[in-house]
């Protein structure tokens, strides 16, 4: 291993030299309080990646308290605070060219507010390994009357010997850390894990703490509080929950079961949905939803207009499509709105689903359901609506729903085990009142097909279908935002799946897919046993298992979101089906 004075002597030797010369820089670098590594720099590849370097620090001299990390939860926390520190600091020391603008030659992964497992940063007993991109400095220079493109030799000494420890001493040694904010970043993680404990062992899928602050404005990460309205609970849903740090927290819980939340669009109601779907994640102290947990299980389901499907049996929700398609086996390039979230539906339960989530502000009124008043003028129907199954769902297969709406969810109030009202963002019990409009609640149309026969199907995947590939290229997987992926040749829409937390998981999930091609498909499992062995896997090997090269741009997905990606890449076949 080499030390820092050999390298600011290499930087000195290659500057002026042709850019290809950086590839000296493969190797490891003792920097005294850290050690820098480079493994791979790729100056011909058609990604233009920045090469990636790991920067690691021994914990005789970083010096984070092990307490801060003595469990998974705790860990994860202080792993998501130090990479935040460490992408703030990056952004201050920007460099401003002649035109004002800024260029950041370092570059890393930068959470947003959720907090979820990533590989950019490892904490351990013994170190903390960082994983940063560098942009390679370069400067045209004058060759036999030609410009060359050649290194930059001063420029990358600054990087390396004046910007990169800046940043490493600022947000990765514990003397220069408010040990009061690590304290209570780390506490507020392990209480969110608490109430989310406490769901499980109660029977209940949400919790939702009173005064939590569930509005995100536009284009907003942060909440502007001025303008957010706190949730407010009736006295008779007030729950308490012992925490281990924030002492008693009450709020309102969501039960296991039916339950319905009925408010106009604009009451709140919309906001606490989006609150309970985003509750899978922990939040950041400040965020306003730090104390708002949803059950891990949990899927919002949404009708998606021109999805692909493949291969999805709906025929507990119809049995005769307009399309003259099959029912039992349907499949489409552009689904429409019912069929979509019919599809959609019968997807995240074959991936292990244990809640479901709908509003209809982003729901098909075809598929919520329908008008009992007029439906014997209607004649038979082909259609069964999830109001006509939820019922069945929710006792056969033992799921738990929550639909929210306020005038397209009228046949559910039969069938409903609790309803709840959001009145300028208060929330009320209404179940009795409700129960007494003696609504006739839907009836099944066509009771042919059984749920318990829906889910015994197995899907099994082609594995040729699934090819991240373009021309010599053998895996072209990007993304630059969690709305997309490009997959080799296909681009996967993933805008209607809005439980994908950042660009970071996005782009885990295009790693998970090549990953589970390489690993199982071509070993014959069906899609629900692949989603539990790759879980397995990053369980016991974590994100770098999913990939060859050195990266710190994954974040943990879950295999809901995995799923329905997979359900939506144009180029998946089902290769069989068995039951």
């Amino acid at each position: 291993m080499k030390d820092k004075k050999e390298f600011y002597n290499l930087l000195t030797e290659l500057d002026g030299q042709p850019f290809s010369e950086y590839q000296q820089m493969v190797g490891d670098f003792d920097f005294s309080r850290y050690v820098i590594k480079c493994a791979k720099i790729d100056l011909e590849g058609d990604d233009d990646l920045p090469p990636v370097f790991s920067v690691r620090v021994p914990q005789t001299i970083a010096e984070i308290p092990e307490y801060l990390f003595d469990s998974p939860v705790r860990r994860t926390a202080m792993e998501d605070l130090l990479l935040r520190r460490l992408a703030a600091k990056i952004e201050s020391i920007a460099n401003f060219g002649p035109s004002g603008v800024a260029r950041r030659h370092i570059m890393s992964a930068s959470p947003n507010q959720s907090i979820i497992p990533r590989n950019a940063l490892q904490l351990t007993k013994e170190y903390i390994e960082v994983r940063i991109q560098v942009i390679l400095p370069f400067q045209q220079v004058i060759i036999d009357d030609e410009a060359v493109v050649a290194i930059d030799g001063e420029m990358a000494k600054q990087i390396f010997f004046e910007d990169l420890p800046e940043v490493v001493s600022n947000s990765l040694f514990y003397c220069n850390i408010d040990a009061d904010e690590a304290d209570h970043f780390v506490n507020s993680m392990e209480d969110a894990d608490r109430l989310r404990q406490h769901l499980g062992a109660s029977g209940q899928i949400s919790f939702l703490a009173e005064g939590a602050l569930v509005t995100r404005l536009a284009g907003e990460d942060l909440p502007d509080y001025e303008r957010l309205s706190p949730i407010g609970v009736d006295e008779s849903l007030i729950e308490e929950v012992e925490v281990p740090h924030g002492g008693t927290i009450r709020g309102v819980s969501i039960p296991n079961g039916l339950t319905l939340i009925l408010g106009e669009s604009n009451s709140g109601r919309v906001d606490v949905m989006d609150a309970i779907s985003q509750g899978i994640y922990n939040h950041i102290p400040g965020d306003g939803r730090e104390a708002v947990v949803t059950v891990a299980d949990a899927v919002n389901i949404r009708s998606e207009v021109g999805r692909c499907v493949q291969n999805v049996d709906i025929s507990v929700f119809a049995s005769e499509l307009p399309d003259g398609g099959n029912p039992s086996a349907y499949s489409t390039i552009s689904a429409g709105s019912f069929t979509s979230q019919a599809a959609s539906t019968v997807e995240a339960l074959e991936a292990g689903a244990r809640v479901l989530l709908f509003d209809e502000h982003s729901s098909s009124s075809t598929f919520l359901s329908s008008d009992t008043r007029v439906s014997s003028l209607l004649g038979e129907s082909s259609r069964n609506t999830l109001a006509a199954r939820a019922r069945q769902i929710v006792d056969e297969l033992g799921i738990s729903m929550v639909v929210a709406g306020s005038s397209l969810i009228a046949e559910f109030i039969p069938v409903a085990d609790k309803i709840l009202k959001v009145e300028n963002f208060r929330i009320s019990d209404i179940t009795e009142e409700a129960k007494a409009l003696e609504i006739v609640p839907s009836s099944v149309a066509n009771d042919s097909a059984t749920l318990a026969s829906m889910l015994s199907r197995s899907r099994w995947v082609m594995p040729s279908s699934i090819d991240p590939s373009i021309g010599r290229e053998d895996l072209v997987i990007c993304t630059d935002d969690q709305d997309y992926i490009q997959f080799g040749r296909s681009i996967i829409e993933l805008g209607a799946i809005k439980q994908i937390a950042d660009a970071d998981q996005a782009r885990a999930i295009g790693f998970v897919l090549y990953y589970a091609k390489l690993r199982y498909m071509d070993e014959g499992y069906p899609v629900r046993e692949i989603l539990d062995l790759v879980d397995r896997d990053l369980s016991n090997e974590g994100l770098n298992a999913l990939a060859r090269d050195l990266r710190g741009d994954l974040a943990r997905p879950r295999r809901y979101e995995v799923a329905a990606a997979l359900n939506r890449l144009p180029a998946f076949r089902v290769s069989h089906v068995t039951e």
